[in-house]
């Protein structure tokens, strides 16, 4: 050994390498090979009785992991990695040798129900769990058996139940890693994790495991178990294992309330070190679990796995630092944020691992010593004490004020003094409240007081635990100051509108204490909520209906729309992962479209986007849905005689426009092109498939009313049609209104090459030569009908049915296009009213002005329509006076088009 090698620092190493000559030849042997990777079965003396032999491996590849990370040869993962994998590959050997000696003596453990050889599962917990184990770290592990029964007893051989039987095979493997004998020992064991801790068995079956967790499996154990690998095991048992620890770590809705239990847990251990630093002065400075310190960089990580794992798989990682990068690609955490998290990560264990260098000794904390804390800082790179201390202090205070991000308690503003918390008990009456709504500048302060008191005092309400409805007054209180700050900031809305609305969104989520967490933990989330309910009764809706979406308004992400190819790449990855499993493909869907339609309406209520650019993204969503529909609907027919679809969805009306509003049905019919026996039978199943996974109402919602009544022959017709089938009947037998309709025909998606078939067709039937007469008359009775059926007995105006209003527009330019489109073949392009009304203009068809009049009152009227809609409102009706001109101006054209006979 060179005296002046980095390594000579650490003092196990100077030991174990002078009690041995050979030693320093077998170190430098190791320390020029990648330890990440070292086949430990080769390294391992054979000669040697195992607990001996790996012991003396050991403590080679410690010496050796010393040697490499001080000389600058490897990095953490190598470190970390290589530790893991010793640990896992001890276990497995020392596991597979007790094995053999205890059925030898006792017989195969057999289960009762299934018959099966019965394994021990051994649970590797904390950082073996992750793959990220310290150098001289003792490990958590917990034993499990698949099922009880009795060991398969021969003759002379001793019967045990398969209970007893693993509970001596982890005593024997517990003892043939821990023992310390002349060599040391090769890892100190804790069980302290398994079921009922300390006082629980030593191994238990899965279904004591399942019972357990379900019945008495505390928050900070959701924490642990995330960790949780199987490090031996069948894989049928490993899988079964999973399936009952999975939903017990991850819920399947977004869990905020897991933040207050982590803050809690911190809290405790925060306080048990302030103690032992108090009790041991000499022990401060606690890398592991003091502030800014490893322990809160792996809390801030696991809350993400926790709130949303449930939701997203790739986030129940098990590694830290993996976790931490993953959350910078789902724009969770800041990229920056996530960086400076991994430099201090990398920096504290690496000064963790230099503490336990020394002595190989399992300690977080900097030594008392000063010759010994300059040796530390030296193995850090450092020059002296004071500058490892200043770079330590650095990384400790970003990770501390990014916990504090996360994990201080919200503030609880004025709003929530005692006296104004004191108003919404069960004894305040509506005088006292209103009298406090007046204070804070409310209109109409004893209704609002009313119906606020009547929120409070609901049944459903008053059933909740007292820790909800502490929560949820606390919330009221917060928010009732905000809305008069939000009406007067905006200048729109009333005061008591906006808390109605509220309170309805409350009665809907009370129950569910994951939302109160969330908006209680994020403040200016309830501002958001607050400022969208006070622009829209429709938002209102929407997130009292699918509260999920809470998420979105947590940050800037929600005012970012999905690229549509990305949208349509990540959605194509979920559903795939979860194929076989429809129920959640269906909530995938519901999840993915809602979350957009609710970015979108942030921007729409933001005044970011136009009336047409809102429907271009709304139509091109609708489309990207469709086409994962058609795909994953496919894959559920059995009888399917090809892996591809020749299929395709033709859309209509305002999704054929590309005028698709929040809450527009989908017009569609389906075509196929395909000469195989099944291929009617099969397409008509997909296109059964196609409407059910559209409109069935799940968790999630639904994602669109479907209406095939365009289709051939109407509802007398078949659900499907052949292309070829599709042409005869455009060419010889549909009506004119169905003429009309194919006015806004478009391949919306599934096979393309139908798409490209689709086009000619449609430019064909459109482009017809027509008897003027005959199609004046036949749009004139059809309008008629339509006009019947939706009076208007108010004094307003009907944005869509009343005359000069949206449909006469619409059967304009339907007119126009089949009157014309023979000679002026442009006119079938699908470019919408306003476009077609103007080309119409400049073909010298209709007064051009006046043209550009009616395509101005067009998008006039689908603004005002749209606001309408924003504010709940299903018919689109408006005061007469607010669309006069436009009214006026449409009622010229249709004289223009349609003069008297």
């Amino acid at each position: 050994m060179n005296p002046a090698s980095p390594a000579s620092a650490s003092r196990f190493y100077q030991r174990w390498l002078g009690a041995d000559p050979a030693r320093a030849g077998q170190v430098e042997q190791l320390a020029q090979l990648s330890l990440a990777s070292l086949d430990f079965g080769a390294v391992l003396d054979p000669a040697l009785p195992l607990p001996r032999a790996m012991r003396r491996l050991r403590n080679l590849l410690i010496a050796a992991i010393i040697r490499r990370d001080l000389g600058g040869q490897a990095d953490l993962d190598e470190v970390v990695t290589a530790i893991t994998r010793f640990a896992d590959f001890a276990i497995q050997r020392h596991l597979a040798e007790l094995m053999a000696e205890l059925v030898a003596l006792h017989g195969e453990p057999v289960g009762a129900e299934s018959g099966r050889p019965q394994h021990l599962l051994v649970l590797a917990m904390g950082k073996q769990g992750g793959g990220e184990l310290n150098v001289s770290s003792d490990i958590d592990l917990i034993f499990v058996y698949p099922e009880d029964g009795e060991t398969a007893a021969g003759p002379g051989q001793r019967q045990l139940s398969n209970h007893e039987f693993f509970v001596r095979l982890g005593r024997k493997l517990i003892a043939a890693l821990s023992e310390i004998t002349e060599d040391g020992f090769t890892f100190r064991v804790d069980m302290a994790l398994r079921p009922n801790g300390k006082s629980g068995p030593l191994a238990a079956s899965l279904a004591m495991v399942e019972e357990y967790l379900i019945v008495q499996g505390r928050e900070w154990e959701r924490y642990a178990w995330v960790k949780a690998r199987a490090v031996t095991g069948d894989t049928q048992d490993i899988a079964a294992l999973e399936a009952i620890v999975r939903p017990f770590c991850f819920r399947r809705y977004l869990d905020f309330g897991v933040i207050d239990a982590i803050r809690n847990m911190h809290g405790q251990i925060r306080a048990e070190v302030a103690r032992q630093e108090r009790l041991h002065p000499e022990r401060s400075d606690n890398v592991k679990l003091g502030r800014g310190g490893i322990r809160e960089i792996e809390f801030l990580a696991q809350v993400f796995q926790l709130i949303r794992g449930g939701r997203d798989p790739a986030l129940r990682e098990r590694s830290t630092r993996t976790t931490l990068r993953l959350l910078a690609e789902r724009e969770l955490m800041p990229a920056d944020t996530v960086a400076g998290l991994l430099d201090a990560y990398t920096f504290l264990r690496n000064l963790e691992h230099r503490l336990q260098y020394l002595e190989d000794a399992q300690t977080h904390t900097l030594p008392a010593s000063d010759d010994d804390r300059l040796a530390v800082a030296r193995m850090m790179g450092r020059p002296d004490v004071p500058a490892l201390l200043a770079e330590l202090e650095r990384q400790r205070h970003f990770v501390a004020a990014r916990f504090d991000e996360i994990f201080a308690d919200p503030a609880p503003g004025a709003a929530n003094t005692p006296e104004a918390a004191a108003l919404l008990t069960d004894s305040a009456d509506h005088e006292a409240i209103a009298a406090h709504l007046a204070t804070l500048g409310f209109g109409e302060a004893l209704e609002a007081a009313q119906r606020l008191h009547a929120t409070l005092q609901a049944p459903r309400l008053q059933a909740l635990p007292d820790a909800s409805r502490q929560r949820l007054a606390a919330l009221v209180n917060a928010a009732l100051p905000l809305i008069v700050a939000i009406v007067k900031d905006a200048k729109v809305g009333s005061h008591g509108a906006t808390l109605g609305r509220l309170l309805d969104f409350f009665e809907a989520i009370a129950r569910r204490s994951a939302y109160l967490s969330l908006l209680t933990e994020y403040p200016h989330t309830l501002e958001r909520v607050l400022r969208m309910f006070n622009a829209s009764g429709w938002a209102a809706t929407f997130l009292t209906q699918h509260p999920i979406l809470l998420d979105e308004l947590l940050d800037d992400r929600g005012n970012a729309v999905d690229d549509i190819p990305e949208l349509a790449a990540r959605l194509d990855a979920e559903l795939a992962g979860a194929q076989g499993d429809t129920e959640r493909q269906l909530d995938i869907l519901r999840e993915i479209h809602h979350a957009q339609l609710f970015r979108l309406l942030a921007r729409d209520l933001a005044g970011e986007l136009t009336v047409e650019r809102l429907a271009d993204h709304l139509s091109l969503l609708a489309d990207t849905i469709v086409a994962a529909v058609i795909k994953y609907a496919w894959l559920a027919v059995a009888t399917r005689h090809r892996e591809v679809p020749r299929f395709a969805v033709i859309a209509y009306g305002k999704l054929g426009g590309k005028e698709l509003g929040y809450v527009s049905d989908l017009d569609v019919i389906f075509l196929f092109d395909d000469d195989d026996q099944d291929a009617p039978g099969n397409y008509a199943k997909l296109a059964q498939r196609f409407i059910t996974w559209m409109t069935t109402m799940t968790p999630a919602g639904i994602l669109f009313d479907i209406d095939t009544a365009l289709r051939p022959d109407g509802a007398s017709g078949m659900l499907v049609s052949s292309v070829a089938a599709f042409e005869r009947y455009q060419a010889q037998s549909a009506w004119l209104w169905e003429h009309q309709a194919l006015t806004r025909a478009r391949f919306c998606a599934g096979d393309a090459a139908i798409g490209a078939r689709f086009e000619p067709i449609r430019d064909a039937v459109l482009r017809q030569q027509r008897d003027p007469v005959v199609l004046r008359d036949e749009v004139l009775k059809m309008r008629e009908r339509m006009h019947d059926a939706y009076p208007n007995r108010t004094g307003l105006f009907d944005l869509k049915q009343d005359a000069g209003g949206m449909i006469d527009i619409e059967f304009i330019v339907q007119y126009l296009v089949l009157r014309h489109a023979c000679q002026h073949p442009q006119l079938t392009a699908n470019v919408g009213n306003i476009a077609l009304l103007r080309l119409a203009g400049e073909l010298g068809l209709v007064d051009a002005e006046l043209a550009g009049a009616v395509a101005d009152a067009y998008r006039d009227y689908r603004r005002l329509q749209h606001q309408v809609r924003l504010q709940g409102q299903d018919a689109a009706r408006v005061d007469p006076e607010l669309a006069a001109s436009d009214m006026a101006a449409v009622t010229r054209l249709w004289a223009q088009c349609f003069p008297p006979a």
